[in-house]
């Protein structure tokens, strides 16, 4: 059992949080069975928990042309690349359960382009990390791939945003060296 503290950050108190975001964790608490540790650690800042919690229901919770399982890909793939220890292992659990596969999310972190998915999903998954690496590079040719795939520009929208929202997610998670919950290691396996 890791000893290690969940962050260099303080870690409020559940009961010493604003009401709506005591309620927050709790719900997440009785869906998943165990608080993720990164709420507690965002808890800290209510109004960041809040801004967080918002874009991250509308860009992984919302309805559109990729499925939950492929956005945690993205999630998974991104993190990778930006060594985020908390964000693949929490997200490669949540993968694991979406996707129904017990061996996708390990495959995605350690070489996406080896690992089996769909060439659909691997051009999605280029475009990802080519927005977390080196967004400056982005040109023509990157949305034309995309296109040749069925993806339209909300479709690109919506990879870009996962992607940049987990950037923003990995280096906070690093920064502050959060520990995923020993919970996440087993789920979906």
């Amino acid at each position: 059992m890791d000893n290690r503290p969940i962050s260099r950050s303080s870690i409020p108190n559940l009961e010493d949080l604003p009401e709506d975001v005591k309620t927050k964790i709790q719900s997440v608490q009785e869906k998943t069975g165990f608080v993720p540790n990164v709420f507690m650690i965002m808890a800290r800042k209510p109004d960041e928990f809040r801004g967080f919690c918002t874009y991250y229901d509308a860009i992984m919770e919302t309805e559109c042309n990729i499925t939950k399982a492929e956005l945690e890909m993205i999630v998974v793939a991104t993190s990778a690349q930006n060594d985020c220890l908390y964000c693949v292992v929490s997200h490669g659990a949540v993968l694991r359960i979406r996707s129904k596969d017990k061996n996708i999310s390990d495959q995605i972190a350690i070489n996406y382009k080896k690992s089996k998915i769909t060439e659909r999903q691997r051009a999605m998954l280029d475009f990802a990390v080519k927005v977390a690496k080196e967004s400056q590079s982005i040109n023509d040719s990157d949305f034309k791939i995309l296109e040749s795939f069925g993806f339209d520009i909300e479709d690109a929208w919506r990879i870009a945003s996962v992607a940049s929202f987990f950037a923003m997610s990995n280096r906070l998670a690093n920064t502050f060296s959060m520990l995923p919950n020993e919970e996440f290691y087993a789920m979906g396996r």
